[in-house]
């Protein structure tokens, strides 16, 4: 999987990534990496599908090109206002046919429809974004495109050092695992998401189970209300009450007491062996990517 990465990632060709192994004493030959990138790529980048952020409504759609086997083929590219590369798909044709099978395939691999299209001047796109997304906002002012256009240099950047690209099978996993990668470097797809023991899937913007969990709060409330079998909740006075919510500020209050004072006399009956264990498991089990 190393070997994959850095040849998705950095710009290196498969001797560049033999001679690397080689210093850290793996003996693999190029034609083996090779054939690694063909097969792995495509399992990661369908294994990480479900780590990926939603993808925004807002596209803009690009074509650049790349020459295989000594001929010319379109690569057609989609980028959402987050940076995330929404879809790639290569075609030997720059035409109405090619521009509807991008959109098909992008709209039905992350079944978003995009509410605003930003192009350039092609003919093409009207007529296939007035089939597949006639609600959609086709802009095509000058410069707005300049996000995909300069995005395009790191898809060239990567394809450069390489010696050129003999097969079109081969050019679709290559340019299709470099998005995947840079969305991973992005922070659009995150693989740390789901933990391995609870097998809850956290959000990835708030980190919490209750909130994208939806059965996980019974358990968080149950656990919380464990800390308080000692006796019941002191009754708040008079003055408290007065106010709006201030009853519900001092039940909280005194929830937050009891449970500190029944982690502290877990504290002082547990020996500090124990205890510093138990607390790098615990910090080992939430670390532990999937």
């Amino acid at each position: 999987m190393l070997a994959v990465r850095w040849y998705l990632r950095y710009g290196l060709s498969y001797r560049d990534i033999e001679e690397l192994l080689a210093e850290r004493g793996i003996q693999v030959d190029h034609v083996t990496i090779y054939r690694w990138v063909q097969r792995f790529t495509p399992l990661l980048a369908e294994t990480a599908r479900p780590c990926q952020h939603a993808v925004g409504a807002r596209w803009w759609v690009d074509e650049t090109y790349v020459k295989v086997a000594g001929r010319w083929r379109y690569v057609y590219r989609a980028v959402d206002q987050c940076g995330q590369i929404v879809d790639v798909f290569v075609s030997p044709r720059r035409d109405t046919s090619a521009a509807r099978r991008f959109f098909e395939h992008a709209i039905g691999a992350t079944k978003i429809t995009p509410v605003e299209v930003i192009t350039d001047h092609a003919p093409a796109y009207p007529s296939v974004l007035e089939e597949l997304a006639p609600a959609a906002w086709h802009r095509t002012d000058q410069y707005a495109n300049n996000r995909v256009e300069v995005d395009h240099g790191r898809l060239k950047a990567r394809l450069r050092p390489m010696r050129g690209l003999k097969q079109d099978r081969s050019a679709r996993i290559v340019i299709a695992g470099h998005a995947f990668v840079q969305n991973v470097r992005r922070g659009t797809t995150s693989l740390r998401s789901r933990r391995r023991r609870t097998d809850e899937w956290r959000s990835p913007s708030t980190n919490s189970p209750s909130r994208s969990d939806p059965e996980a709060r019974p358990r968080l409330q149950h656990a919380a209300g464990s800390h308080n079998a000692t006796g019941p909740l002191p009754v708040p006075s008079s003055a408290q009450t007065r106010r709006p919510g201030a009853r519900l500020t001092a039940m909280a209050s005194s929830r937050a007491c009891s449970a500190w004072s029944a982690v502290a006399s877990t504290r002082a009956r547990t020996p500090p062996r124990a205890s510093s264990t138990a607390a790098a498991w615990v910090s080992r089990w939430v670390s532990t990517p999937l």
